[in-house]
């Protein structure tokens, strides 16, 4: 999308439980990137991407899964692997060509962080590992050369995201809408009632209305969604619009925020109950304080609300690229549809 917008397409996964799925992981990858944008041998990167970080997982980690998905913000696609342990005790090496624990040739993190235009990860010992390796087209590509925004809207390294549908459907009910300007950020998350198609129907309808008119009030937005979704199964919603220091949110229905701290538990922003587009409450807009390195995670229902009463400190320190993944592998609701949306506050 133009104009510093973005919207969900939903991710693929592949669980990395048998070696096979090493190869079925690069194949997919090749697949979406191409969907992605990304041509020439930019697919077949994607692909030894994908095929690397897959077989660390294999070799190396348990309950592991691969995650595919387009840019969160600009032109480009993205691999996410994340695992339950054991973690690296020494990254730095690990990063290095040459080493290895398994008697191989030992390049294939090097490799990642080569060939990858951003590649992010952490790691902890036991709690396990998460990255992020992020492919933009090339300049003069049939994608244009797309990047994110830059400093005055939000960086692509200062957003993460998730969205998967509930296991055994194809289509997923949820969705999020990012947009980016000077100064601010207005996001959306939307949560259609059940699964399915008839889900699915319902967010497309809502993300319209917030891509045909994102600067509006988080309000009169909200009452136009409600309009627009009379129609349908209606919709949970969370609206969030992000200015230098501060973070507002607008939320009805089962989509929550919370802001993470250095030094203490979340602080969780729940949204007034009701369903858009059936029975909506009085819109309520609170705001709350965002540094410029403090994370908001706007999430629905499909993620448990459990995980923010008392998170590890390996996930609350989780940049935004990381976190939306981490949570998705480890407090997903797998009868749900589950979306996640990082954002780092604005400077």
């Amino acid at each position: 999308m133009s104009g510093g917008e973005s919207g969900a397409v939903p991710t693929a996964q592949v669980r990395i439980d048998h070696h096979s799925a090493v190869h079925l992981a690069a194949d997919l990858a090749r697949r979406t990137a191409r969907k992605c944008g990304l041509d020439g041998s930019l697919p077949d990167q994607a692909a030894a991407v994908a095929s690397e970080l897959a077989s660390n997982l294999d070799k190396h980690a348990g309950d592991g899964v691969v995650f595919l998905q387009p840019l969160p913000l600009g032109e480009g696609f993205e691999v996410l692997a994340v695992d339950r342990g054991p973690g690296m005790g020494e990254l730095q090496r690990c990063l290095a060509d040459g080493y290895t624990t398994t008697n191989t040739l030992g390049t294939g993190l090097g490799a990642v962080s080569r060939v990858a235009d951003a590649f992010v990860i952490r790691t902890r010992v036991p709690d396990g590992t998460v990255a992020s390796a992020r492919l933009a087209p090339r300049a003069g590509s049939a994608a244009g050369g797309a990047v994110p925004p830059g400093p005055d809207g939000l960086p692509g390294h200062r957003v993460g995201a998730i969205c998967l549908p509930a296991e055994g459907e194809e289509q997923c009910g949820d969705g999020w809408f990012l947009h980016t300007a000077a100064g601010q950020v207005t996001a959306a998350v939307v949560d259609g009632l059940g699964h399915g198609e008839a889900a699915a129907r319902a967010t497309r309808v809502a993300l319209r209305v917030a891509q045909e008119a994102p600067d509006r009030a988080l309000p009169a937005l909200m009452a136009e969604m409600h309009r627009a979704l009379r129609h349908t199964r209606g919709a949970a919603v969370g609206l969030v619009r992000l200015e230098p220091g501060r973070l507002h949110f607008c939320g009805v229905g089962n989509v929550r925020v919370c802001v993470l701290h250095h030094d203490r538990s979340p602080r969780r922003i729940e949204s007034r109950p009701g369903i858009v587009g059936w029975n909506l409450p009085t819109p309520h807009v609170r705001t709350e304080p965002l540094a410029a390195d403090r994370l908001a995670l706007v999430h629905s229902d499909g993620i448990q609300a459990r995980w923010a009463h008392d998170p590890s400190r390996f996930l609350s320190q989780l940049p935004a690229p990381l976190l939306p993944a981490a949570l998705a592998h480890r407090h997903r609701r797998l009868r749900d549809d589950a979306t996640a949306l990082a954002l780092t506050g604005l400077r």
